[in-house]
């Protein structure tokens, strides 16, 4: 006879008030950058008179980029709670947990498990995090976890959106229809799990030339992107250029959006800052609309 099998009950992470996913159909289209410049332009913000807390989960476990991306590599494990849950750590103002940092990472070395494996490992990043952080008791926990996904449609993307309220999704995607026809398949796996989808951000939309001034789109025009927002009836929250300083700034574990207002001189850095300064909003704002019984 057939096992009946029960309904999942999605469930809050513990300590966390609102989680948001940072996703992308393709790999190497830079949500991993996205994912940290918007956690920090999320804490900058304003919520109730005070700035959010915030916190970055990486939930890849192959290719883990958080602990590079915010200057944390090189640590021991991280300390447990008396009752057993992981301790994140801290840098720039948010708490963030990897599982690069529970697992050796250095350049020759893979995580090669198998599917059932990869399930455990992102089902204790999710639910056996401590996200009070070192306060402990007595501490709020967070206002918003940014969740940094890996890319495709496999494991990981099924246990969040099975097991964890997910309160919204940011997709990323660049302008070239290889990118956007993976873009569009997360998207519905996203739908059909019931995850509801904030927006689109294009990412390496353009390049400015420091010479001419000129923005030019390196990847081809942005008219696939724009008619694929219309298709699927989608909000484009940001379009953000191709700047050296923000591979400069990730690979030196400071994110972009960390820049001091004195950045002028400095080559697409303020349209970098002032996009996820939006997009961080458009964020606070679904969020907020979903806690007054509005639809995010």
């Amino acid at each position: 006879m057939p096992r009946k099998s029960g309904t999942i009950t999605k469930r809050p992470i513990p300590h966390v008030k609102h989680v948001v996913a940072v996703a992308s159909g393709k790999g190497g289209v830079g949500k991993s950058t996205v994912a940290a410049n918007l956690a920090v332009a999320l804490a900058r913000q304003s919520l109730e008179g005070r700035n959010p807390r915030v916190g970055l989960l990486d939930l890849d476990i192959f290719g883990p980029s958080v602990p590079k991306l915010m200057g944390l590599e090189g640590l021991p494990p991280p300390e447990l709670t008396k009752a057993g849950a992981i301790i994140p750590f801290s840098n720039h103002g948010l708490q963030c947990m990897s599982i690069g940092f529970m697992v050796p990472q250095t350049d020759d070395t893979a995580v090669v498990w198998r599917g059932l494996m990869v399930q455990k490992a992102a089902q204790q990043l999710l639910f056996d995090v401590d996200w009070r952080g070192h306060g402990g008791e007595g501490h709020p926990g967070l206002d918003v976890l940014v969740i940094d996904m890996p890319p495709g449609t496999g494991d990981v993307q099924l246990t969040l959106g099975q097991l964890v309220e997910v309160d919204g999704a940011v997709v990323v995607s660049t302008p070239q229809d290889v990118a956007l026809i993976d873009a569009k398949k997360g998207v519905a796996m996203f739908r059909k799990i019931d995850v509801p989808i904030i927006g689109l951000l294009l990412n390496m939309a353009h390049f400015t030339c420091s010479t001419c001034s000129t923005p030019h789109q390196i990847f081809g025009p942005l008219t696939s992107f724009h008619q694929t927002a219309d298709a699927l009836n989608l909000k484009i929250l940001g379009e953000l250029p191709i700047t050296p300083s923000v591979s400069t700034d990730g690979d030196s574990g400071s994110p972009t959006t960390l820049r001091s207002g004195a950045s002028g001189n400095i080559q697409g850095v303020d349209e970098v800052q002032s996009v996820m300064d939006r997009v961080a909003k458009n964020v606070l704002a679904t969020l907020s609309a979903k806690d007054s019984g509005g639809r995010g």
